[in-house]
């Protein structure tokens, strides 16, 4: 009896692994597009911007 449970339980694994390896796998998505802005296309103004408020902080901070 227990030897005939083995059995069965071995023919199933078997079965099993044939049917889940047979699955296909959908292609995988398409990337996303490129955003609409790029992303250093205002570097230097920001760069001036945070340059004036430094400045500006810094001699609030001497008076």
């Amino acid at each position: 009896m227990v030897q005939n449970k083995r059995k069965f339980a071995s023919i199933l694994f078997v079965l099993i692994s044939f049917v889940c390896a047979a699955q296909e796998t959908p292609p995988p998505p398409a990337p996303p597009p490129p955003p609409g802005l790029p992303v250093d296309g205002a570097v230097l103004f920001v760069l001036a911007i945070g340059i004036f408020y430094g400045v500006r902080k810094r001699l609030q901070l001497l008076k």
